[in-house]
């Protein structure tokens, strides 16, 4: 009998992974696909132009018509501008705000989303309201108001300016987290209350496991937005020493005339840290974008 079953269920087999009997791709699945594609290409081509352009030399860099492909590739651009401006500086600055800011934020706004979408708060709506409506305000609007506050404050000239404010929840991610928190049944935290656990525990333990997708989402973001902040430090930062790597890699215009190129590669090796960012978080980061809008 084993032996008539293993004989019938070639045939099967041979049928299923027949590439005749594969799907085929439709018409409407090809041009998304080719949408798509172009849409990437598009997106990719820019940065392949700096990556080239970082590797020329500077005749090639300025030569009319352009060359497209350095030749040979100028490798020694990238270890130029290292050794020529404090460039490990001002990365280790910018690494340390980004993360302390990131920290912060994912931290605050986490608890400030949990308890405006668990916990019966009054007004709570109008505080979601004020909340929101802050992302109207441009930061060249309140950035004279921050200064003359940090200024009282005594910390010009120093990085709390650039990471305090992240603690204290951004709207974006206060948004976030809450709606994250609302598409969570009510269950879980059912459950945990008649089994004696407290507030702080269910949003720790239970509650706070079930949103990684938006926590890596709100990381992302903020990690990026810290890095590559530019009018804020500009502002608040006047030691050369403090400078963070965007405005260290605008300063290098002055200092690198007449080479572009090294101006390139320092700016594409400010990417880098983004790049890691994005890459360790990428599974859980479009979960996170999609379920901001899954429960109002």
């Amino acid at each position: 009998m084993p032996e008539a079953v293993a004989v019938k269920s070639r045939p099967r087999n041979r049928r299923r992974n027949d590439p005749r009997n594969r799907r085929r791709m439709r018409p409407g699945q090809a041009v998304a696909y080719l949408f798509v594609g172009s849409g990437a290409l598009i997106m990719v081509l820019p940065f392949l132009a700096a990556l080239f352009n970082s590797l020329k030399t500077h005749a090639q860099y300025i030569e009319v018509p352009p060359v497209v492909l350095p030749d040979p590739p100028q490798w020694s651009n990238y270890t130029e501008v290292w050794d020529r401006a404090p460039f490990g500086r001002y990365a280790l600055n910018s690494l340390v705000i980004a993360t302390a800011a990131t920290v912060g934020n994912v931290l605050s706004s986490a608890m400030v989303g949990h308890a405006l979408a668990r916990m019966r708060l009054p007004a709570r709506g109008a505080l979601l309201t004020a909340a929101l409506a802050t992302l109207m305000l441009p930061t060249v609007v309140t950035i004279i108001p921050s200064f003359l506050l940090f200024r009282e404050f005594g910390w010009l000239d120093t990085f709390l300016p650039l990471i305090v404010p992240f603690w204290l929840a951004t709207p974006f991610g206060i948004f976030l987290m809450r709606q994250s928190f609302l598409a969570i049944p009510p269950d879980f935290q059912e459950a945990a209350t008649l089994d004696g656990a407290g507030p702080w525990r269910i949003f720790t333990r239970i509650h706070l496991p079930l949103v990684k997708p938006a926590l890596a989402t709100l990381s992302v973001f903020t990690f990026m937005a810290s890095w590559g902040a530019v009018l804020e430090p500009t502002v608040y930062l006047t030691s050369p020493e403090k400078l963070t790597l965007p405005l260290g890699v605008m300063g290098l215009r002055g200092q690198f005339v007449g080479n572009d190129q090294l101006v390139t590669a320092a700016a594409l090796m400010s990417l880098v840290p983004i790049l890691v960012v994005f890459v360790v978080a990428q599974r859980y980061f479009v979960r996170g974008a999609m379920s901001a809008g899954v429960k109002g």
